[in-house]
């Protein structure tokens, strides 16, 4: 059975080299990326795949912050460019190890969104396009990137959700600054479910047809607050008194619970049983990933891999749905060969 995991993260060489070009020192998540080797240094990554057997697989995608934190409209559509190129080298050149990538959308450059996403993926072949759950602060849900989503929508591509929030979104009204990192332990959970929750209420599934939207780590929030999403949110509008929200329900072609229910989640959860349960309970079976989050652990690489197939295998699940989330589902979601 392969073991193909769908969210890991790397710097390829000349991605790498323009960011250090660009920044200079590195400083808060850049400097930690840039620490780890196998971010960085392929002999070091194969080591650690090697570590897992030869079924082992990773689908490629460039590691976080977001784009727009390195440069402005026109680096960021150059950094995506060159990260794209390259993580297409590494699949040319690796098929065995690495069967695909996820480009990166240039989302704070909206001129040339669409065109750099379609050449990513009809020119390089890249099987998915990872967005972030805000860009510089903004919303998904605007109208100035509905085209990236009809683009997505059309291309039967999956969008790979990544969480994005740092330090400065304060923990307390009164603070300036997020203390004890609960900034990224909280934060990005609550920004994948909060960016979902925009993407259903603003009727993005209802408009863009087919749109496959892939959350990393288990779905966030969502799986556990089951019945405050669903129940919970059948009483939308009750708490409000300056707006209808009430309306936005009657808006939407379907119970507004069958939405979440139709994106895709990853097991990327640190190890965490229970939040891969949670998340093939509430998805099902055919819409769980297996992804590692590898290389961001304690080992520099191997503990997240290794405690995700810990997890995994011994789930009490049948060896069809288990050879699903390692495999298949993998293989129908983002077109590889079997």
């Amino acid at each position: 059975m392969r073991k193909i995991d769908v969210f890991n993260h790397i710097w390829p060489k000349p991605f790498f080299d323009r960011l250090v070009e660009r920044l200079g020192n590195m400083t808060d998540m850049t400097r930690r990326s840039s620490e780890v080797p196998m971010m960085t240094d392929l002999d070091r990554r194969f080591e650690v795949m090697d570590m897992f057997g030869e079924g082992y697989q990773q689908v490629l995608s460039l590691a976080s912050p977001p784009l727009e934190k390195f440069a402005d409209a026109a680096g960021a559509l150059e950094l995506s460019k060159i990260g794209s190129d390259a993580l297409a080298e590494l699949c040319n050149r690796y098929p065995d190890r690495f069967p695909a990538f996820i480009a990166t959308a240039p989302m704070s450059n909206p001129d040339a969104l669409v065109e750099e996403c379609r050449r990513a993926v009809e020119d390089l072949g890249a099987v998915g396009v990872q967005i972030f759950t805000n860009v510089a602060g903004k919303p998904l849900d605007l109208p100035e990137y509905e085209p990236f989503f009809e683009f997505m929508a059309k291309a039967g591509k999956p969008v790979f959700l990544h969480p994005a929030r740092a330090q400065n979104f304060s923990d307390y009204e009164s603070e300036s600054r997020s203390e004890y990192e609960i900034w990224w332990t909280f934060g990005w959970p609550y920004e994948t479910s909060a960016a979902m929750a925009r993407m259903v209420f603003s009727r993005l599934f209802d408009k863009y047809q087919g749109l496959k939207v892939v959350t990393h780590h288990a779905g966030g929030m969502i799986p556990f607050f089951e019945g405050r999403v669903g129940a919970g949110w059948d009483q939308l509008g009750k708490r409000t008194s300056d707006r209808d929200l009430g309306r936005v329900l009657k808006e939407l072609k379907r119970p507004h619970l069958e939405y979440f229910k139709e994106f895709y989640a990853d097991t990327a959860s640190f190890g965490s049983r229970k939040a891969i349960e949670h998340a093939i309970e509430f998805f099902g079976e055919d819409r769980v990933l297996f992804a590692s989050d590898a290389p961001f652990d304690p080992e520099g690489g191997p503990m997240y891999i290794r405690e995700t197939i810990r997890v995994l295998d011994t789930l009490d699940v049948s060896e069809a749905t288990r050879r699903k989330i390692y495999q298949d589902n993998a293989i129908a979601l983002l077109g590889l060969k079997s």
